[in-house]
């Protein structure tokens, strides 16, 4: 049987499963069985493939087979960026059941392969080792945890303990369109690699784990009424990480110029949307909204606390906020409110 990472966790928390009854996560599935695992699962209908509607129906089958929870989700997605569009939709669908049902866990049935492919096409971007190591065995979304009990098993052996223990499951045929980037660099690239140098990828990947770790510093992220604000850490790159992932949070994905504009300068406007200030004891994050109307008390007040002029319009409407920011400039404790 497979090994499942922070199992010690799972036995502890309340856990919902985001299951589609293809290859992994029907793996998962029976692993969790196998090791008393209690758990409930989540299941996204694109309605894309002919069978959409029978994988929908065996995830409800097999919850009720096993007397576990089923929570289904239907959503016809057609169009561009379908992949980008598609994980939106199950990552907050995912969080409104861990939300309102109180789960402490959600899982994703993420395996070696997919962490391969994932650090070649960032590689191939010029990303730096946080963005490499994307995919992570324990990772934290918007509010959600996430584990990847599977991460370090390759996909044959997921396949063969499929076919060891007989255990039905649906082939999404779209994984070998190449038209998508990620299937191409599946097959061109990752499948070859991991089929020739399994165990030495699986180290290499604990290894990098731990070196980002050592590297990047943990921040603590507050937010106010929409000021998003924490203390810079010792190093810029940790600095960028945190802003990559408040950004990330709210729906912005930053460029590489951007990343690269913001070690450089102290203030940056993000796809026109959030304003970025990297202070001397802070970094704010707030919407950008131009300043017009402010009336010339509040501008002074601005001038003097030495607010970055780029921020002003979303603080002059958004008094909490402006008043956080006020405090933390004269380096009082953060405001924390309920």
């Amino acid at each position: 049987m497979l090994n499942l990472l922070h199992l010690d966790l799972l036995k502890e928390g309340k856990v919902l499963l985001a299951f589609s009854g293809g290859v992994d996560s029907t793996a998962l599935f029976h692993l969790l069985i196998s090791n008393n695992i209690t758990f409930d699962i989540a299941h996204v209908n694109y309605h894309t493939r002919l069978s959409s509607d029978q994988e929908a129906q065996n995830a409800e089958e097999l919850a009720l087979k096993h007397n576990l929870c089923c929570y289904t989700h239907s959503c016809p997605l057609k169009g561009g960026n379908f992949e980008h569009r598609a994980r939106e939709e199950r990552y907050s669908f995912l969080k409104y059941l861990m939300e309102k049902y109180h789960y402490t866990y959600v899982l994703t049935a993420h395996q070696l392969n997919d962490r391969l492919e994932w650090l070649l096409m960032q590689f191939c971007r010029g990303s730096g080792l946080p963005e490499l190591l994307g995919i992570r065995s324990i990772d934290h979304r918007e509010g959600m945890t996430l584990i990847r009990p599977l991460l370090e098993h390759d996909r044959e052996s997921i396949e063969a303990y499929l076919a060891q223990h007989n255990l039905h499951h649906f082939i999404d045929e779209s994984n070998i369109d190449e038209r998508y980037t990620r299937n191409l660099f599946r097959q061109r690239f990752s499948t070859p690699l991991m089929r020739e140098y399994r165990d030495a990828i699986k180290r290499s990947f604990r290894y990098l784990e731990e070196d980002n770790a050592a590297l990047i510093e943990d921040v603590s992220i507050q937010c106010v009424d929409g000021l998003y604000y924490f203390p810079n850490p010792k190093n810029t790159h940790s600095l960028i990480v945190a802003v990559d992932h408040i950004l990330k949070s709210l729906g912005h994905v930053m460029r590489g110029n951007e990343k690269e504009l913001l070690k450089q300068g102290k203030s940056l406007i993000v796809g026109r949307i959030y304003c970025v200030s990297i202070e001397e004891k802070y970094t704010f994050i707030v919407p950008y909204i131009p300043k017009d109307g402010m009336d010339k008390k509040f501008k002074e007040v601005c001038r003097h606390a030495k607010i970055e002029p780029k921020m002003r319009g979303y603080l002059a409407t958004h008094p909490q906020a402006y008043e956080a920011i006020l405090r933390l400039k004269d380096d009082l404790t953060p405001l924390q409110y309920d």
